[in-house]
């Protein structure tokens, strides 16, 4: 009988201490509307004359590459480095440009960039410096995106005139009525000027270059439509130059906060070939 229940209890306790794995759940970025992205804007402020941006477009260029299409960059020529040289073959200047450099506050120094046009706890402007961008893209892309955007497009090759469709959709709390939607267009691998660390050189590749906007430089108001519908469709049309190269060119749109908040709630990206 001993041997018995000896035999019980060590068939007893090697069942209960059996160890039973626990059920992980994956973190997926954009929380619980996981078929929903969360995409990040990056606004790289740059110029021809200024040595050290190279250097911040390569590592913007690294942030795209680690997060593939849930990073969206543009780069935006203005400020005391932007002036094009006498030997120059474009002007990257834009009016757009320059009033987005007085409301996000101009940089302190060189490279810069404003990552989803939000003030970070500890932070006393939008202008972050290189070493910052990594970790604010990673806390952004933690949170859940609140709405999302939809663009769609047509293209005419031959007359080069564009129509562009963006729709906006209320995932989650809107954190307030004022919001707006900004649309930019951008071109890509522009072969000029760019003073570098190495010198001047004439055979520089820009990158996301801003070039024109389909929208106000502080966006259209939307918030109206989404607050009543939970929706809104905006639609533009434009025609691009013949000095742009087409197959170069992509359409950024983002929704976002309007008056003393800047932040960007959602991003999209859409080539215009």
């Amino acid at each position: 009988m001993r041997s018995l229940i000896l035999s019980f209890f060590l068939a007893f306790s090697l069942f209960t201490c059996q160890e039973i794995p626990p059920v992980i759940t994956p973190l997926e970025p954009g929380g619980p509307n996981v078929n929903v992205k969360r995409r990040i804007l990056i606004e790289e402020f740059t110029g021809v004359r200024c040595v050290n941006c190279p250097a911040g477009t390569v590592e913007v260029l690294n942030l795209r590459e680690l997060y593939q299409d849930q990073v969206i960059s543009v780069g935006v020529h203005a400020g005391s480095f932007a002036p094009p040289y006498p030997d120059s073959k474009y002007d990257f200047r834009t009016a757009e440009g320059d009033a987005i450099i007085n409301l996000m506050g101009k940089p302190l120094g060189y490279p810069s960039a404003v990552v989803n046009r939000k003030l970070y706890d500890g932070e006393f402007d939008l202008q972050l410096g290189r070493s910052q961008w990594a970790g604010f893209i990673a806390q952004e892309l933690a949170a859940a995106p609140v709405v999302d955007l939809k663009l769609s497009k047509t293209y005419n090759a031959t007359t080069r005139v564009l129509q562009v469709t963006i729709d906006t959709e209320v995932l989650g709390t809107l954190p307030q009525e004022d919001i707006r939607l900004s649309v930019m267009l951008a071109e890509d691998q522009i072969v000029d000027v760019q003073l570098t660390p190495d010198g001047k050189k004439s055979d520089y590749s820009h990158r996301h270059n801003l070039r024109d906007m389909l929208t106000a430089f502080d966006g259209d108001l939307i918030g109206g439509e989404l607050k009543s519908s939970k929706k809104s469709s905006r639609s533009y049309t434009f025609t691009l130059p013949a000095n742009w190269v087409d197959s170069q060119c992509s359409i950024i749109a983002f929704a976002h906060l309007g008056g003393d908040k800047l932040d960007v709630l959602q991003v999209i990206e859409g080539k215009i070939l």
